[in-house]
Formats: C-alpha cells, sequence, structure tokens
C-alpha cells in the first residue's frame, strides 16, 4: 500500500491533488446540526485543525472510463463511463462515487483518495476528505466555487451519503486550518480564527485513539431526535453546552489554560448524559489512566462511543500520558495544530507535488 507521504508526492502531469486537515472539537459539538443551534442563543462550535491529513488526487484520462481507488481503505472500483456509475446500485468508495455524481465530470479520470486519520476516529476525516475530493472536482470540472460553497456542497452530499443530518462545524477546520470559533446563528453560520499559539496548544494537548472505531451518524440522530422530540434534560444539557462552549471560546483566546481544562471536563461529563454509548468501559478506563499520569481533562472527539479522546495535559507530562495510553490498548496520534486548511496543486511536467 502506498504511503501518505509517497500518495502526496508523486503524481503525474496535469493530476490535481488537494490536501484538507481533520479536527479535534474542543467544545459545542452536536449543536452545529440544523437547527438544532436555532433554539440556543448564541451557539457557537470551539475546534482546532490537526495536522493529520487527508488527501485527493484526480489524474486526467483519454476517454471516458472512471477510476476509484481509496488507498487507506484498500477499495476500488472502475466504470466503462459516467453513465456507468450513476446506474450504479452500491459503491466500493462512496464518498468518491456521491461527490462524482454530483459534479458529473465529461472526461475519463482517476480519482484516489488517502486519509492519515484511522477508521471511525470522530476526527472527521470524512468530512475533511469531503472537503479536499469536493474541491479537487471543482478543479477538475472547471467550476469557479468560493470555500463557504464547498462547505454546502460537501455537508449536503456527506448528509446524502449516511442518511442523517450533518453538522456543520467538521468543514471549516479542513477549510481554513486553525483553532475557529464557529458562530450558529439566524442570520448564518460564520466562522471566527482564535489567535493562540500552536506551540502552546501543542505542548498541552494529547490525542489518542481508543482502538474501537465511533458511529457519529447513531450517537448524534439518537441526541438530534430526543431534542426535536423536547427532551428537557438534553435541551437543557445544550443550553449549558452552549455557555461551556462560548466560555471556551474566551479561555482559548485569553490564553488561560486553567480554565480550558475545567471547560474540557465540564463539557464531557454533560455530553456522556446525552444518550446510552456515548462514552464506553474502554473510554473510561483510557481517560482515567491518561488522568494518573499528567492530563488534567480529556473528552471524547464526535459524538462518541469509540474514536478518539482530546486531552488537556500538564506541561512536560506527554511521554508519561502515552506510555499509559499505550498500555491500556489506546494509541496516541502525533499531531501539530495545522496552520493551514485546503491545499490545492497542479502538477505540471517535471514538477514533483507538494502537500
Amino acid at each position: 500500500m502506498q504511503s501518505f507521504s509517497e500518495f502526496t508526492t508523486q503524481t503525474d502531469a496535469g493530476a490535481i491533488l488537494t490536501t484538507a486537515p481533520c479536527r479535534a472539537d474542543l467544545a459545542g459539538g452536536t449543536i452545529d446540526i440544523w437547527p438544532l443551534y436555532l433554539f440556543h442563543a448564541g451557539a457557537v462550535s470551539v475546534n482546532i485543525a490537526l495536522g493529520i491529513l487527508t488527501a485527493c488526487k484526480i489524474t486526467p484520462l483519454d476517454g471516458r472510463g472512471i477510476w476509484l481507488r481509496s488507498h487507506d481503505t484498500g477499495r476500488e472500483e472502475q466504470f466503462a463511463d459516467l453513465k456507468a456509475l450513476l446506474a450504479a446500485n452500491s459503491y466500493q468508495h462512496p464518498l468518491a462515487a456521491f461527490l462524482v455524481r454530483f459534479f458529473r465530470p465529461a472526461n475519463g479520470f482517476v480519482l484516489e483518495t488517502h486519509s492519515e486519520s484511522p477508521a471511525g476516529a470522530g476526527i472527521s476525516g470524512s468530512s475533511a476528505l469531503m472537503i479536499a475530493t469536493t474541491a479537487a472536482l471543482a478543479r477538475f470540472t472547471r467550476q469557479q466555487i468560493d470555500l463557504e460553497r464547498i462547505r454546502v456542497i460537501a455537508q449536503n452530499v456527506e448528509a446524502q451519503l449516511i442518511k442523517v443530518p450533518t453538522g456543520c462545524q467538521d468543514y471549516y477546520p479542513a477549510l481554513y486550518g486553525g483553532v475557529s470559533a464557529i458562530h450558529l446563528e439566524t442570520a448564518g453560520i460564520r466562522r471566527e480564527a482564535i489567535a493562540v499559539s500552536p506551540d502552546e496548544m501543542n505542548q498541552r494537548l494529547v490525542l489518542f485513539y481508543t482502538g474501537a472505531p465511533r458511529q457519529s451518524g447513531i450517537n448524534n440522530w439518537e441526541v438530534f431526535k430526543q431534542h426535536i422530540d423536547g427532551d428537557q434534560k438534553v435541551v437543557r444539557n445544550f443550553d449549558e453546552i452552549t455557555g461551556i462552549a462560548q466560555a471556551m471560546h474566551r479561555a482559548l483566546a485569553a490564553g488561560n489554560w486553567d480554565d480550558v481544562e475545567k471547560l474540557v471536563a465540564e463539557e464531557w461529563n454533560l455530553r456522556r448524559t446525552n444518550a446510552p454509548g456515548i462514552s464506553t468501559p474502554a473510554i473510561d478506563t483510557l481517560i482515567e489512566e491518561a488522568k494518573r499520569n499528567g492530563a488534567r481533562a480529556a473528552k471524547v472527539c464526535g459524538a462518541g462511543g469509540g474514536g478518539c479522546v482530546i486531552a488537556v495535559i500538564e506541561k512536560g507530562s506527554r511521554e508519561r500520558v502515552e506510555n499509559a495510553i499505550r498500555a491500556h490498548g489506546g494509541q496516541p496520534l502525533h499531531f501539530a495544530v495545522a496552520s493551514e486548511g485546503l491545499k490545492i496543486h497542479v502538477a505540471r511536467v517535471g514538477q514533483t507535488a507538494k502537500a
């Protein structure tokens, strides 16, 4: 299997290569699903872009044949032409196929994807890959689409793919990088960059995979239905989560890490009561072991039930925390905050791609 580094540096002339980073959410997740945020004044989601990347590559072909390949999952398929792809009842690489169905390129091509994120990690690998693939297909079909339009297309097609509502926050780190406050307002959605020292964040945060994939569509859908059905416990929880996310925005902007760790703990304590299965015995064990070795607070990324956990740690305790996680079956994921989001590169003759 081709490594991610090889995939993003070896391209043929004329190929389009895009990359987009994954994310970790710090506060305000799930409330970004329309229309939940309309019921909570001042709703905001706070997240960071991770230097854990996804990539899409499109290489033009003579003729009308279409090849779709996923290097990280080992799946691939081919079609005689667009008509054959549109007529298919199922796909080996549905993310790519659904976006090809939307853009409907006239000419033949090979579309390949790769991801550094573990499957089901809860760090929005699929949403980041949706952004990368949407941008690549837009360039391939010569469509001039701005970043917000890329977000709308990627979000809506992903909802068609997973057949449940999708939140908007996952796509902004992939587009812009950095640390973001996604303001969810009646007049629309807007992103605000939060000025935080990347070095400070890299020293203060540990990310680890629990070893079990999460099912965000299922967990988020259950909570969504409870909220829409008027479950007052869930509604009150999201009122409090809104307040925590607002405070998280202020704490990060001020560099107040004592408040950041308290807010991560508060958000997790509330979120885990929304629905059964958001936490698991394995997740609880890993968080407790991390805390015994220097973590001050931790929470599951995304909807829970598996995937990744992000922990706020004491400076200098990274090695102890990571060793404890490994000893109990977890997998530390090394990352730095991604300062940039979506990148687009078109390879020319004699040029090596740089992602």
